[in-house]
């Protein structure tokens, strides 16, 4: 296993996940000025999937997520909300206040796909910017 030290400076992120973030957050912009915050999360999802893919980005929902442990591969019912172009993880809520356990679990997805950029997006806000969370390993 590869150990970082974690003072050591980290790469920033390339251009085309920032260009694919930044499509991401302004499309949850767009959402939440359009639907605004008290709806399921799931609905959030569909509709933020339907514009990213009006944006022409490729995506997938719900991505099963194995855990490797001890030599094992476990499907323990981890799910992606979103992997948008193969690169940025999306994680939605809808919930009264985001908690250091969702960001907890932004991280391990992160950890655990190798991926470096992660959106938590929470829609039960009053101003979608105070619910989006950019999350980078």
């Amino acid at each position: 296993m590869n150990h970082q030290d974690p003072k050591a400076p980290r790469e920033a992120v390339s251009h085309e996940t920032d260009r694919i973030a930044q499509n991401i957050v302004d499309a949850a912009f767009h959402l939440h000025k359009a639907l605004g915050p008290g709806l399921l999360e799931s609905v959030y999802e569909v509709c933020l999937a339907h514009d990213l893919i009006k944006r022409g980005l490729k995506l997938e929902r719900q991505v099963s997520l194995p855990v490797f442990y001890d030599g094992l591969k476990m499907d323990a019912g981890l799910r992606l909300d979103m992997l948008v172009e193969n690169d940025v993880i999306v994680e939605l809520k809808a919930v009264e206040k985001l908690l250091p356990v969702h960001k907890a679990q932004v991280l391990t997805y992160l950890k655990l796909t190798g991926h470096r950029l992660a959106l938590l997006i929470n829609f039960n806000v009053p101003l979608i910017r105070d619910g989006i969370q950019r999350i980078v390993l």
